[in-house]
């Protein structure tokens, strides 16, 4: 049996980002320029890489370099290598008395537009030893990502603490019929959700968190709706009813700057109300970094800022014990 030279086919950083780029961009080439090398030495590095393996990394298609099956697979656990080696040297190097570090927060993208430049801001200008990046998704979306160690924290909803993460609940939130303007729904005038299903419906996706609030709600009254469509896209529900489509649910913070601009009409629904509980999630396992600390407490504040000035529609601020939904 051949034996391999220590100093041969050993994984290494370089190797690890060459693949994590390549597979970002989906060319060798790219990759070559954003990482300041010539392109042979991108191609050599992920061949070493899958000599050290003995599988094939990438196939080459038309639309340029594609993971293979393992390769996506490898590539998922150095990218998150890779964040973690850039985590300990922003913590590693920190100037006396200043926060330094990687902190990965995820949003709710129907909160993303009213927290991300706020929050990005604050921490510019008191914490600038802190690098962030931001990502927005779906509750469950969020919620994976925090379990598979992808993010430091997040906002959820309709979430208590579980095993792997400690959750502090933040505000509640009601959720809102949406319509074209024509149908003239007014916030002072809520909407029963009878009245809601009398119409044609564009419904978020099976799965999705806010989908089994609007079925809970929906068994609870013995109201069936006439679903035309279904998305896991907030922008597609709004553009979908500003088609004629039907009408949708959504929650109040998602759809305030088109009611202001006048592009659709929405209104609270009652009989029942429908709300949903945001949460701060924050992983159990491990030591939580300063860093990140500090992100987590500006999350906080400007989810309080923003509810407590009403830029935030129909929601208000709840306790640690405030955890139902109903």
């Amino acid at each position: 049996m051949p034996v391999r030279d220590a100093q041969e086919e050993r994984m290494d950083f370089k190797q690890l980002k060459a693949m994590v780029t390549v597979a970002e961009v989906g060319s060798v080439t790219k990759a070559a320029e954003l990482l300041h090398l010539v392109q042979p030495a991108v191609t050599r590095q992920i061949r070493m890489l899958e000599q050290e393996l003995g599988v094939a990394l990438f196939e080459r298609t038309r639309q340029g370099m594609r993971p293979t099956e393992a390769g996506t697979v490898m590539v998922e656990r150095a990218r998150r290598a890779l964040h973690e080696l850039d985590r300990a040297r922003a913590e590693l190097r920190p100037a006396p008395g200043v926060v330094t570090g990687v902190v990965t927060v995820g949003l709710l993208e129907s909160a993303a537009d009213l927290l991300a430049e706020p929050l990005v801001s604050a921490l510019a200008h008191d914490h600038p030893g802190i690098e962030l990046r931001v990502l927005t998704g779906y509750s469950g979306h969020l919620q994976r990502w925090l379990d598979d160690g992808d993010l430091d924290l997040s906002l959820l909803y309709n979430l208590t603490s579980t095993p792997s993460l400690n959750v502090e609940p933040l505000a509640r939130e009601r959720l809102w019929a949406v319509a074209p303007t024509s149908d003239g729904l007014h916030a002072d005038r809520p909407v029963t959700l009878a009245e809601v299903a009398s119409h044609p419906m564009v419904m978020p996706a099976p799965g999705h968190a806010l989908r089994a609030l609007i079925d809970g709600a929906s068994a609870r009254t013995q109201v069936n709706f006439d679903v035309t469509v279904q998305t896991n896209s907030l922008r597609l529900q709004k553009l979908l009813v500003l088609g004629g489509h039907g009408w949708t649910i959504l929650p109040g913070v998602g759809i305030a700057d088109d009611v202001a601009s006048g592009t659709l009409s929405a209104a609270p629904v009652c009989e029942p109300e429908v709300w949903r509980l945001i949460v701060l999630g924050i992983p159990r396992t491990g030591r939580v970094p300063a860093a990140a600390e500090v992100v987590a407490a500006e999350l906080i504040r400007q989810v309080r800022t923003a509810v407590a000035e009403g830029r935030w529609p129909s929601a208000r601020l709840v306790d640690r014990s405030e955890t139902t939904m109903d």
